[in-house]
């Protein structure tokens, strides 16, 4: 039986999670962190990286290199390398294949399930995204789970007395907030709302904007066609930001940073916190409405508060955290890491989903609200915001026009008033409705959300029976084809992979060979010593040729003329822990 994953998929990180024990835990990923940055690259030989090797060469390879992806979900985004397109899905499935990937040589098995967080406020499209990387990547993905509900559970497993809770979640590029209900079992969330395009890439833009103006200033020279220079700038800006959260001011010096005509210019430019807070003030003051807003929706003040709960990076920067005080007037609570505490809860649902963690109820809620296109138009709602999950909610239309046979419903998702102004998630039609006058057909649309945020649609006609209805799907930029000819893609390159270590660890293997046979070969004479010297000149040869069969072969025989020379036995022989040689 496999394993089952709690995967938070962020914007610029992710991380993963696992049952030991009855207990979620962290996994490291291949590099021994526990994050694993959320960046794909493309090399110009057709190499693929993803994590810590595509984030150092980005500024060598900006053009093909990929991050943030997580704001492109939902969206026709693509991205052309090499005469191929990619769509937002298939660059996460890169990701989570990575992930999947470093959990299994870790745990010693396969990984076949897992639970993905996404933002509380996500739409469908980007839910469906979400999940459409999931089966790219080789997974079954059991539950789409809000990140701040995830959270919530990380933090409110085991607790014993009742509150009420805010979970403020500002990542690397979107921001949510959800006010939960915490009754020793049950975690109820009452009320979400965010901004799925705010988040620590913002901050990194506006220290980026800054020093590239800074530059101008003292330089005379534009910075920002330069893709190399902007790429360091970039990541001089995030490790700024991330050192201003606990110094009062940084060095950012970038050497050779652009060559000119006059030669090379460099940049060395001081960062205080003070200038920081100053060019972010007005991201910080983004994150006000949602928190009030969530709070209205719940029917509470800040004073029924009894926590708030800091999740993602960005909520180190300390003006974060003052306006946290602000709104609510609590001090955030910092007993979890605000790094890792989403992916433990994702596990912890999936444990739940298992049998493995028994007795927790989660009932979470829909962010945005659902309904249909009407005549002049006009947004019907048929589920309100901050429903709780699953639910299924109907209502009666008719037609506009006389004698209309058919009916268009086009389903919406957002706020406004105007249709026109809702994202559509989706359209279909009604066929075969009996010709009356305007007004006379009745026509039942029902509206149904499962557990994981995901929308089903269906539409009646009560006089004829006829019905039709929809799973809300291609909403995420993909086709049902386009996935599994990704599914198709990303297990030929596993494959392709998994043979590509193995011929790298055979070379390693047969180069440490050569070295053991020369150092050895000085020490024989006669034909072990010719022995040994033809063997050598094969598997060097062998190495060249980039052949694994070849190589196999000659690694094979490399190891058995050292046997038979007699060094191999006597050198390679193990001492077991109670001294005894094993030869």
């Amino acid at each position: 039986m496999g394993y089952l994953l709690g995967i938070d998929l962020g914007t610029t990180n992710s991380c993963m999670s696992v049952m030991e024990n009855n207990q979620a835990v962290i996994i490291p990923n291949a590099e021994g962190r526990t994050t694993t940055p959320s960046v794909v690259a493309f090399t110009k030989d057709g190499k693929r990286l993803v994590g810590d090797a595509a984030r150092r060469q980005a500024a060598l390879n900006p053009g093909r290199t990929i991050s943030s992806i997580k704001r492109e979900m939902g969206s026709e985004w693509k991205m052309d390398i090499d005469g191929k397109s990619y769509a937002p899905p298939e660059i996460s499935a890169m990701i989570l294949q990575k992930l999947k990937a470093d959990a299994e040589a870790y745990l010693g098995g396969p990984v076949e399930e897992a639970v993905i967080t996404v933002p509380a406020y996500f739409s469908d499209a980007q839910r469906q995204a979400t999940r459409d990387a999931g089966r790219i990547a080789g997974l079954r993905v059991e539950r789409i789970i809000n990140e701040p509900t995830s959270a919530a559970l990380a933090y409110g497993l085991n607790r014993e007395d009742p509150q009420r809770i805010m979970v403020y979640d500002l990542g690397g590029g979107t921001f949510d907030v959800s006010i939960l209900d915490i009754s020793h079992d049950v975690i109820q969330v009452l009320a979400t709302a965010g901004n799925s395009h705010l988040g620590g890439d913002d901050f990194d833009a506006c220290i980026a904007k800054y020093l590239v103006e800074e530059f101008n200033k003292k330089e005379h020279t534009d910075l920002i066609r330069d893709a190399s220079a902007m790429a360091r700038i970039r990541e001089a800006a995030e490790k700024a930001k991330i050192e201003l959260s606990q110094a009062a001011s940084t060095q950012i010096s970038l050497p050779f940073l652009i060559q000119t005509p006059s030669g090379p210019r460099h940049m060395d430019q001081v960062l205080t916190r003070e200038t920081f807070e100053r060019l972010t003030m007005h991201l910080v003051n983004k994150t006000e409405e949602p928190v009030r807003q969530a709070m209205r929706d719940a029917g509470i003040t800040s004073r029924d508060l009894k926590k708030v709960l800091l999740v993602g990076g960005s909520t180190r920067i300390p003006a974060v955290q003052r306006k946290v005080r602000e709104l609510t007037g609590l001090d955030p609570f910092r007993g979890i890491n605000p790094d890792e505490c989403v992916a433990l809860g994702a596990c912890i649902q999936g444990g739940v989903l298992s049998g493995k963690v028994g007795g927790l109820l989660l009932i979470d809620v829909t962010s945005l609200s659902l309904g249909i296109e009407t005549v002049g138009d006009v947004y019907a709602k048929i589920i309100d915001r901050n429903t709780s999950l699953p639910v299924e909610r109907s209502q009666i239309f008719s037609t506009a026009a006389s004698f209309q046979t058919s009916v268009e419903i086009n389903v919406l998702q957002g706020e406004n008033p105007m249709a026109s102004a809702n994202r559509s998630l989706g359209r279909f039609r009604l066929e075969g409705i009996r010709r009356a006058p305007a007004g006379v057909p009745k026509i039942e649309v029902t509206f149904s959300i499962d557990t994981n945020g995901i929308v089903h649609v269906s539409a009646r006609d009560q006089g004829t029976g006829r019905s039709q209805d929809i799973t809300v799907s291609g909403a995420s930029g993909m086709s049902q084809q386009d996935i599994e000819r990704a599914m198709r893609d990303a297990e030929a390159y596993a494959a392709q992979e998994g043979n590509r270590k193995k011929q790298e660890e055979l070379k390693n293997r047969a180069e440490s060979l050569l070295s053991r046979a020369r150092h050895e070969a000085r020490k024989l004479k006669g034909d072990d010593r010719k022995r040994i010297d033809e063997v050598m000149q094969d598997l060097e040869n062998a190495i060249r040729s980039q052949d694994t069969a070849r190589l196999e072969m000659y690694v094979q025989a490399m190891e058995q003329a050292l046997n038979q020379s007699g060094v191999w036995t006597q050198n390679n022989s193990e001492v077991h822990d109670d001294g005894a040689m094993d030869v």
